[in-house]
């Protein structure tokens, strides 16, 4: 089992580990582990390639979870292409890591995301459906991303990411991000409002 660094922050952290093991993949071979989190009752998950402790530059993508495209194939985001090849990246690189964050929709939940589907097949773009429906743009939250990162012991990372908040939200939380590596995907004819919605309204570099 893996232990702590010593300038782990003194305030309790959110989750904690529960499990781990090897998972050969399709990718190649991974660490896989299973966190538990106190706070919101939730289950995440880390994969892991090479030797993440007490590294610095660690490649690390934050994936959150997205049921209809990880799972269902689904074309209105790009979100199974971003995990695929993040995990390509990963498997390939010295020492990486997916760390896989229960949140569906932006952090609005899966009915609240078809109902914002729902919305979007009326006209609206994915900025207006969250705001239609009472929610923030994105709802997403990193502290527990930041305690996994920490429970596996990187000193530092770099992102694998289009989104800028993502480094300004681990930042915040006192993760040093040494700068961010770009996932590029080729747009479809279902999904290429949505990319440039988050380019122009939520300040993703594609």
């Amino acid at each position: 089992m893996m232990e702590m660094l010593s300038e782990a922050p003194p305030a309790p952290l959110l989750v904690k580990l529960a499990a781990e093991a090897d998972l050969p993949s399709r990718y190649g071979q991974f660490r896989l582990y299973a966190f538990e989190s106190p706070s919101d009752g939730k289950e995440y998950a880390a994969v892991v390639h090479g030797d993440v402790f007490n590294e610095d530059g660690v490649p690390v993508r934050l994936h959150s979870e997205c049921f209809t495209g990880d799972v269902m194939g689904s074309l209105r985001c790009d979100c199974r292409e971003q995990l695929e090849a993040a995990l390509e990246f990963v498997a390939k690189a010295p020492r990486g890591a997916v760390v896989y964050l229960r949140q569906e929709g932006r952090g609005i939940g899966l009915a609240n995301k078809v109902r914002a589907y729902a919305l979007q097949d009326r006209g609206l773009d994915t900025v207006e459906a969250n705001l239609a429906l009472g929610f923030k743009d994105d709802q997403r939250r990193y502290d527990i991303a930041a305690d996994i990162l920490r429970l596996l012991g990187m000193r530092s990372v770099y992102l694998l990411t289009n989104n800028p908040s993502k480094q300004v939200g681990l930042e915040r939380l006192g993760i040093p991000v040494l700068g961010r590596i770009p996932l590029r995907i080729a747009p479809n004819e279902h999904n290429a409002f949505y990319l440039d919605t988050k380019r122009r309204k939520s300040g993703h570099l594609l």
